[in-house]
């Protein structure tokens, strides 16, 4: 069944792929503008660390590393669910009852129905300052701390597809999308520049038990640059999957309710 549904999603990525390809000037074009939105974000993290050699115990490097990996997990979420950010208008229209009475699960045709190649800018973006922080910051790389950045992408990216998973649930009570969501999305990818354990001990623990984005950026940070020893640090980015379980939960409460909202 899962090698099915895998099947399945392969052969809507690929659908989306060549329907992108039709316009290749737009596509590039596209790209290159998401790499540019954040490199003017990179462009102001360079002006203020030329006044300031630190903040919050990090230095300039640190911060890229922490960044670059941030907006890989955001990126990569975004790219693969954004079926669920623009789920608004599927609902509006009518057309979840289609989704309803197809012989597979609703969450595999959500994350079917769109998929943003051109997030591939952002990825570019997030590539280079990582490469920047890995060569810059004095990491002395070992297995464990590279099996921590593969955990760190990985749970991040789950955990922004839970976000945009209750975002999408909660249309079934709105119909339209609620702007408040992008604060935990986009919000959270300006809010995650840097370290979250610099904005306050009261933020750091919202950040670790209510919206756990500090499970995939602070804490397993604090190991890859050495300030944490233990080895087990290396698997906290793993519990954001945890984080996952009650967002579905909401999505389920969500299609439950739903009555058909088209004409």
């Amino acid at each position: 069944m899962m090698r099915d549904g895998l099947r399945l999603y392969g052969h809507y990525v690929s659908i989306h792929i060549k329907s992108m390809m039709q316009y290749k000037s737009s596509f590039f074009l596209a790209v290159t503008g998401q790499f540019l939105v954040s490199f003017n974000v990179f462009l102001g993290m360079f002006f203020m660390f030329q006044r300031f050699s630190a903040v919050g115990g990090f230095t300039y490097s640190q911060v890229l590393l922490c960044f670059g990996i941030f907006l890989m997990e955001f990126s990569l979420a975004e790219c693969v669910a954004r079926g669920f950010d623009t789920f608004s208008s599927m609902v509006r229209k009518g057309e979840f009852d289609r989704v309803l009475v197809r012989p597979r699960g609703a969450v595999l045709q959500v994350l079917g129905s769109r998929f943003e190649l051109t997030r591939i800018g952002r990825m570019l973006q997030a590539a280079v300052m990582f490469g920047y922080g890995v060569g810059k910051s004095g990491i002395s790389w070992d297995v464990p701390r590279v099996i921590t950045v593969v955990f760190m992408v990985a749970g991040g990216t789950a955990l922004f597809f839970g976000i945009f998973l209750v975002g999408a649930a909660l249309c079934f009570f709105t119909l339209e999308s609620l702007e408040i969501m992008n604060i935990f999305t986009d919000g959270a990818r300006e809010f995650g520049r840097y370290p979250a354990g610099v904005y306050g001990k009261r933020i750091l623990q919202l950040c670790t038990f209510v919206v756990p984005y500090g499970l995939v950026q602070h804490y397993p940070l604090l190991f890859l640059l050495g300030k944490r020893k233990e080895v087990w640090w290396m698997f906290v980015p793993l519990l954001a999957f945890v984080f996952v379980i009650p967002c579905y939960g909401v999505w389920r409460a969500g299609v439950r309710r739903y009555q058909s909202a088209g004409s």
